[in-house]
């Protein structure tokens, strides 16, 4: 139930760095068009991995975007939340110098951090000895590096943070934003989400756990969410920022208002480390205290951004908690998953998701799930198959499950 005299929360800006396109406008074009961004791996050699596909951000060079020298003290990660965050400013048109530093804060979750440098430097110290090991290491691996760098780059001086709650971490980042933002200990958040983890100890670990699809013949069909065929989920890389601002300080300025954020709900299953519970009920109670908290009614809800990942356990829990959750409206709400184009981002998901769910709000037109032929009969809702649908939206919830037990739902309306 909304609060009383809460202060209401609105998107202002989005930025996106995605495989399938950088920038807002670019990657939601890619979304609406069935656009894939999976392809065969070439940032290392995988030849001799069993996975050798993955959601790749080819056309990323942060040397074009930020000063080089800062560019090579940040992990890849951390180079694209930037670089998203840099997008976001600009698309909400924000004059931060004219704010008080204070008063604007960053809240950037990653599922892992800066993998690629651990890697890398973990080679050097194995290869070369401890005495060559550099001395940046350390902050460029942890995963709070991406908010830090987005507030210096910015120069934030309000709430900085960053969740680091798995598959989970952005849409936490999201609605804790949205929570500081609300209860007036900021004006302007920047939150969101970013992940690098296409590498030869990301690929290889995931892989051992037997999470990834093996379709590597096919990277275009790897990734089919709610499909009977599907075999595992596909590892993506990317970030997104969203701009979340205090509703009236954004019709003072005059801001191009996206959409508004409703309510946020977590929980936790409490049952496996990576395997979710089946029964669905933990993230069902997620979806529904975000609903509750916005003063959204189930039959009101238009569209659900599913988690989605193309696995043979979470998508089924997905579904029993869509019905648990919504009851009767289940089977009419529309239903898709950005993962079956871009992959599974990991830490920085819910944040491209929540992007997407906003711009499907705005723009009145739900992207399609890809590759959903033949639809698995535990998977029994309205998934949007193969092509878009053009459909107003008014309410829309973004859902992420991660590793763990983590379960976050948040919920948008149009603005």
């Amino acid at each position: 139930m909304r609060v009383a005299g809460a202060r209401r929360v609105v998107v202002t800006g989005i930025g996106v760095v995605s495989s399938v396109g950088i920038g807002a406008a670019a990657f939601f074009d890619a979304l609406v068009g069935g656009v894939s961004g999976i392809e065969e791996i070439s940032s290392f050699d995988a030849s001799a991995y069993s996975v050798r596909i993955a959601g790749e951000v080819k056309s990323f060079d942060a040397g074009q975007c930020l000063e080089r020298k800062a560019a090579r003290r940040m992990d890849r990660y951390a180079q694209m939340a930037v670089v998203a965050a840099l997008q976001a400013r600009e698309d909400a048109a924000l004059d931060l110098g004219a704010l008080d530093p204070y008063q604007v804060g960053v809240l950037v979750g990653s599922g892992v951090g800066g993998l690629w440098t651990f890697y890398e430097q973990t080679k050097i110290l194995l290869q070369r000895g401890p005495a060559r090991v550099s001395p940046f290491f350390v902050p460029m691996m942890i995963p709070n590096m991406g908010a830090a760098h987005v507030s210096i780059a910015l120069g934030l001086k309000g709430p900085v943070s960053a969740t680091c709650t798995a598959c989970a971490a952005s849409t936490n980042a999201l609605g804790d934003a949205f929570e500081i933002v609300r209860r007036g200990d900021a004006l302007i958040m920047f939150a969101g989400g970013a992940e690098a983890p296409i590498n030869p100890p990301g690929i290889s670990g995931f892989a051992a756990a037997r999470a990834l699809s093996t379709r590597n013949d096919d990277p275009l069909g790897a990734s089919r969410p709610f499909d009977v065929d599907r075999d595992g989920f596909v590892v993506g890389e990317g970030a997104a920022v969203l701009v979340l601002e205090e509703r009236e300080h954004a019709l003072a300025r005059g801001a191009h208002i996206i959409a508004e954020v409703l309510g946020y709900g977590m929980t936790a299953d409490a049952f496996h480390l990576t395997e979710p519970d089946e029964s669905g009920v933990a993230a069902a109670t997620a979806m529904t205290r975000a609903l509750q908290q916005g003063g959204v009614d189930p039959m009101e809800l238009d569209y659900v951004n599913a988690h989605g990942t193309s696995t043979p356990l979470g998508d089924v829990m997905e579904t029993r908690a869509i019905k648990h959750a919504l009851g009767p409206a289940a089977a009419k709400v529309a239903i898709s998953s950005t993962k079956s184009m871009i992959g599974h981002c990991l830490g920085a998901a819910g944040a491209l998701e929540a992007a997407a769910t906003v711009l499907t709000i705005h723009n009145g037109i739900i992207h399609p799930t890809l590759n959903l032929e033949s639809p698995d009969p535990e998977c029994d809702l309205d998934y949007v198959p193969l092509v878009a649908r053009r459909a107003p939206v008014q309410y829309a919830v973004s859902n992420s499950f991660g590793f763990g037990g983590h379960n976050a739902s948040v919920v948008f309306g149009a603005g």
